[in-house]
C-alpha cells in the first residue's frame, strides 16, 4: 500500500550559488557519505541537488512534518546503480509511525534541473 508520494525539483545553478554563499550547508543538509563519490572525489553539485530534491520529496512523502533532521536521510545508490533511501532518527520515527516500511526514490538531472520522486510504501 503506497503511503505517500513526494515529488520535488532543484535548480542545479541556484543549489550551486546556495553551497557556494553559505558552505556550512552542506554538513546541515547531506551525511560525509553523501558528499562523496565512491572513489573519495567530492559529488558534483548535479548530483547533490538531486539528492537535495529527494530529501524535499521524502519530507513531501512524510507529509512534510516540522521537525525531520536532514541528515536523518541519507540517499546512497546501491552497486547496481539504483538509488536508495536510508532513515534514521527523526525521520525514521515519522515513518514507523504512518507504517512505511519500504523506500522507492528515482533521481534525475537535466537540463539544469534535478529531480526526485519518492514513494514510501507501507
Amino acid at each position: 500500500m503506497i503511503i505517500g508520494v513526494g515529488i520535488d525539483v532543484a535548480e542545479i545553478d541556484r543549489f550551486g550559488h546556495s553551497l557556494m554563499r553559505t558552505p556550512q550547508m552542506r554538513e546541515r543538509l547531506f551525511v560525509a557519505a553523501e558528499l562523496l563519490l565512491p572513489d573519495g572525489e567530492r559529488r558534483g553539485i548535479a548530483s547533490l541537488a538531486a539528492r537535495f530534491a529527494a530529501k524535499e520529496a521524502l519530507a513531501k512523502a512524510l507529509g512534510a512534518p516540522g521537525g525531520l533532521r536532514w541528515t536523518d536521510a541519507e540517499v546512497y545508490v546501491e552497486d547496481s546503480g539504483r538509488p536508495r533511501l536510508r532513515v534514521s532518527g527523526t525521520v525514521a520515527a515519522r515513518a514507523a509511525e504512518l507504517g512505511v516500511s519500504a523506500w522507492h526514490v528515482s533521481l534525475s538531472h537535466d537540463a539544469g534541473v534535478a529531480s526526485a520522486v519518492v514513494i514510501a510504501e507501507g
